[in-house]
């Protein structure tokens, strides 16, 4: 009896090792995963088959317009890879099937064929790759098709993702489930010994010239910035000069509160808050606040819960509007409630843009308390021009979930470093206050 043996990253061994329901990995470029879950696959068939075990072996993608979009031409180099797998498989243009006719290969797109995967044959195996946008959904759907098993063996499913958000539902069910039958790890190009050499000219690339992208692509971060984002530059920088840790406030200096804001209807945008001080030429980002359709009372509520009650409340100039909902200015809202306010005023054509300089430019003097401005941060690495592509030229700041964290951000960054000589205003940028540095 001859044993064939298949080469596969150390991380990777324990993953495939055992019974499992799920097996799973998650990584950057270059980490061999996918083509190693290719393998596995084609193996784990070639076993059914042997056995004499019948049934179909699933590739999964959320898009999949046609076999091009598919992991068709990844399984069929895995399978080339081996001898043993290119005897036992036929391979033609546009399918893979063992030639014994026990095992085949389907792929499917969950976002066209969802339902599809319930009214199919015996699966063997699902293997979702690329597996970041599906849906919570998708996962309720998929999952249960899943059920059948026996002594020798049991339906699984396998999951591949390159990490982009925290919140996902792949990370919620997968990487951050404890069971014992979730089988994963986490793999990047470090941990595979065949990584090529014109990779590594791509990552070192990447170093130099797109350090915003760097820990995304090659060690399985989060996204924290986009590409093209307004301060995703200078989100880096802070991170890699130590500006993003552990900074608490100053109880004998004065606090600000800069606020961007919302409606107090369902439909309205976010109200968001950054509470803030300045000590000498340091800006000290303290807290991060967003929330939707919220009552003033609320904002209010959660500023005396943090013990920021003292804090001067720096409005934009809606702040004088009165709101649909509760016929009352925030501004008089908050003075009413016990609060220093203070309503910047319309900076007119090219708003904007102004905020968006003026940030950049207090940028190196800002330090973000990491764990309480994380939300607000994310939303800083998000926010980005949109763009006429055919005409490729820049429309102004996208208007999306980012930009109300932006505003206010942009608010404090003019309130910090306009003064009314610098500034073409026909009336200063404050008032009811004095030095506010």
């Amino acid at each position: 009896m001859t044993t064939a043996k298949i080469e596969l990253p150390a991380k990777l061994r324990q993953v495939f090792k055992g019974r499992a329901d799920v097996r799973w990995a998650r990584g950057g470029r270059g980490s061999a995963k996918t083509r190693s879950f290719a393998k596995m696959l084609a193996v784990r068939g070639y076993m059914y088959g042997m056995q004499g075990i019948k049934g179909q072996l699933v590739c999964g993608r959320q898009f999949m317009n046609s076999l091009e979009d598919s992991s068709l031409e990844e399984c069929k180099r895995a399978i080339e890879d081996e001898p043993f797998l290119a005897a036992y498989y036929e391979i033609g243009e546009k399918y893979i099937k063992s030639r014994d006719g026990n095992v085949w290969f389907t792929f499917v797109g969950l976002d066209r064929s969802l339902m599809s995967i319930k009214s199919k044959g015996r699966i063997l195996i699902l293997w979702v790759d690329e597996a970041e946008p599906v849906t919570d959904y998708a996962w309720s759907i998929v999952i249960p098709t899943l059920r059948e098993e026996s002594e020798e063996w049991n339906a699984e499913l396998w999951v591949t993702w390159n990490p982009k958000r925290e919140n996902a539902p792949v990370e919620l069910r997968f990487a951050q489930s404890k069971d014992p039958l979730y089988k994963g790890c986490t793999i990047n190009y470090s941990d595979n010994k065949r990584f090529p050499e014109k990779l590594e000219r791509d990552r070192l690339r990447d170093l130099r010239e797109r350090p915003d992208q760097y820990a995304h692509i090659w060690d399985g971060g989060f996204v924290t910035v986009v590409e093209g984002a307004y301060f995703a530059r200078e989100l880096v920088e802070a991170k890699n000069q130590n500006r993003i840790g552990f900074f608490g406030r100053d109880d004998l200096m004065k606090l600000y509160a800069f606020w961007d804001i919302g409606g107090t209807s369902k439909k309205s945008d976010a109200t968001a808050i950054w509470i803030a001080q300045f000590i000498g030429a340091e800006v000290r980002v303290l807290h991060y606040y967003e929330t939707i359709g919220q009552p003033f009372a609320s904002h209010v509520n959660w500023l005396r819960e943090n013990r920021y009650d003292k804090a001067m409340c720096v409005l934009p100039h809606d702040g004088s509007t009165h709101d649909t909902v509760i016929q009352v200015t925030p501004e008089s809202y908050l003075r009413q409630a016990g609060f220093m306010v203070d309503v910047v005023r319309n900076q007119g054509a090219g708003a904007a843009q102004q905020r968006i300089e003026a940030i950049r430019r207090l940028f190196p003097s800002i330090r973000f308390n990491e764990d309480t401005t994380k939300a607000g941060r994310d939303a800083l690495g998000w926010y980005h021009e949109k763009r006429d592509q055919e005409r490729n030229i820049g429309l102004g700041p996208n208007h999306d979930w980012a930009s109300h964290a932006a505003d206010a951000f942009g608010l404090m960054a003019i309130y910090k470093t306009v003064s009314a000589k610098e500034s073409d205003w026909s009336k200063p940028i404050r008032r009811d206050v004095g030095n506010v540095v």
